[in-house]
């Protein structure tokens, strides 16, 4: 909708021909802006706590732009851009002073929020390999408003690794677990914490880890309770997720 479509709304509501509640959904339904090759939510946020994502991969530099532009425009005040490639995030820096993590492909424009969430979201990850996936994450996290500590390199090849941030483990709101490989390493914190615990498979493995279906099945099948799964190399909806979690 537009100014005057919203005025007029609002003037029905004055006048008591449409209720309060029936506005506020058709200004959450209805509001968007079509810009030919995406339509950007502008009412996310009201729907859902958080602001719509950009994700970079497939899209143009020119595309993206246009999305983080037409968000900005309608009061997001921190953007972010997942699987950005270098080219785009040149782009992007040069137009929007765009903060960049080339190891994660993670671009944020804007500021960065205050934390306002309840605690803690710990990020571990299995190995170093991992660490691409697991900032993609954290950053995440960080852009949705949360405090997060990394433990990273903390597999169950050196089990006293993790055993030695129990504290830290058992003080998170949510943990998000980061692995190849066989995956073990989102059971055994499952076993060890109180809150939930997000495993993330990553394709990082020899021949038989599938490109990290083993570790996806690993996870699925995990013995320990509490422990919920997303997709391969998936670490914005971990990040997501554990901000969700908390933010209740």
């Amino acid at each position: 909708m537009n100014r005057q479509q919203h005025l007029d709304m609002l003037r029905q509501v004055a006048d008591g021909k449409i209720s309060p509640e029936d506005a506020l959904n058709k200004v959450v339904l209805e509001s968007f802006e079509d810009l030919g090759y995406a339509k950007p939510d502008h009412q996310r946020a009201l729907r859902q706590g958080a602001a719509e994502v950009i994700y970079g991969a497939g899209k143009t530099p020119e595309q993206i732009g246009g999305i983080a532009q037409s968000l900005r425009g309608r009061g997001c005040e921190t953007v972010l851009v997942t699987r950005l490639s270098p080219e785009a995030a040149e782009f992007l820096r040069v137009n929007f002073a765009m903060r960049y993590d080339a190891l994660s492909r993670v671009g944020i424009i804007g500021k960065t929020p205050e934390p306002d969430g309840a605690g803690v979201i710990v990020v571990a990850t299995g190995g170093t390999s991992d660490i691409p996936v697991a900032e993609e994450a954290a950053l995440t996290a960080e852009a949705l408003g949360n405090r997060v500590t990394r433990l990273y390199d903390v597999g169950v090849a050196g089990l006293h690794r993790l055993l030695g941030s129990a504290e830290t483990l058992m003080s998170a709101r949510a943990v998000v677990a980061v692995a190849g490989m066989e995956g073990a390493l989102a059971s055994v914190i499952g076993g060890l914490v109180s809150c939930p615990v997000i495993g993330v498979p990553t394709s990082v493995g020899y021949g038989a880890s599938f490109g990290g279906v083993a570790a996806l099945l690993s996870m699925l099948n995990s013995c320990a309770s509490g422990v919920s799964v997303v997709n391969i190399d998936n670490g914005f909806g971990a990040g997501y997720l554990a901000s969700m979690i908390n933010h209740l």
